[in-house]
């Protein structure tokens, strides 16, 4: 997708897009970290939890949750003058897994949030890139009061491959999230080496 703006000349500047997708489990920051780095108002397709599905969603570890994104969560931050990033949050329930294939169509790479409170919510969306082939990263969401693990250790307990960068951040604050998300574009980057 290409866009374009205009130079002080008139003259078009034409603006690639680049498709990224926010994955993990339910309760890793998806939405909060979609939030933090967008430049213009997230869209957001948050529903209140409800007694029913809070019998169908594990709330073990994130029992204060009080909402859940239903479809997606898609946000926009402009990397340079030509370069625009989409940005695309997942839904965390597995009953909202099917809408994984459509979110990934088009994008070039991704970011798996974990959280250390529950590790293992992270194996699927590991293995859903992983059996795509699509270049993904892990962004350790470090939640207040939550096991504390070296990457070495995050990396071995979920069975990374080697070329798999994993990073320490806080979707909360806008740095951090955009530490994350530098850190994807440099992997798709050193992946792809005659296109820099």
């Amino acid at each position: 997708m290409v866009s374009a703006s205009f130079s002080p000349d008139d003259s078009p500047i034409l603006a690639a897009s680049v498709k990224v997708l926010i994955a993990g489990g339910f309760g890793v920051g998806k939405t909060t970290m979609v939030a933090a780095v967008s430049e213009v108002t997230p869209l957001r397709t948050e529903e209140l939890l409800t007694e029913l599905s809070r019998d169908v969603d594990d709330l073990s570890g994130v029992e204060s949750k009080q909402t859940t994104t239903v479809a997606m969560d898609f946000g926009r931050i402009t990397i340079s003058q030509d370069l625009v990033l989409y940005v695309f949050g997942t839904p965390g329930q597995d009953r909202f897994w099917f809408m994984w294939d459509e979110l990934a169509a088009g994008a070039l790479g991704a970011v798996v949030l974990a959280d250390t409170r529950r590790l293992e919510t992270s194996f699927p969306a590991v293995d859903f890139f992983e059996r795509r082939r699509m270049p993904f990263i892990i962004g350790v969401n470090c939640f207040d009061g939550a096991p504390q693990y070296t990457i070495a250790e995050v990396r071995q307990a979920l069975d990374l491959d080697d070329d798999v960068p994993v990073q320490l951040c806080d979707v909360r604050t806008r740095d951090s999230a955009k530490d994350v998300l530098v850190r994807l574009l440099e992997h798709l980057i050193s992946r792809n080496p005659r296109r820099q």
